[in-house]
């Protein structure tokens, strides 16, 4: 996979708001990546990192030449 069909976000969302997410009040997650990029994306995809603190780190999402969300890892 190429590096233009990944991109590495700090996350830092609290337990509160991403039970907004979670409640479909919010849907979407908007960040900046490390390079400067806005991104957009589904917040559902993050549903696996959740704690009760929220979700705080740096995560990879990776998605297909096409633009299509294909996975997501958090990083060290």
């Amino acid at each position: 996979m190429s590096a233009s069909n990944a991109i590495e976000v700090r996350i830092f969302i609290s337990a509160q708001e991403y039970l907004l997410m979670y409640k479909g009040i919010a849907r979407d997650v908007s960040a900046t990546a490390v390079d400067g990029r806005r991104v957009r994306f589904p917040a559902h995809i993050l549903q696996k990192f959740v704690t009760r603190e929220g979700i705080r780190g740096r995560f990879l999402i990776q998605f297909s030449a096409a633009g299509k969300f294909e996975s997501v890892k958090r990083l060290g």
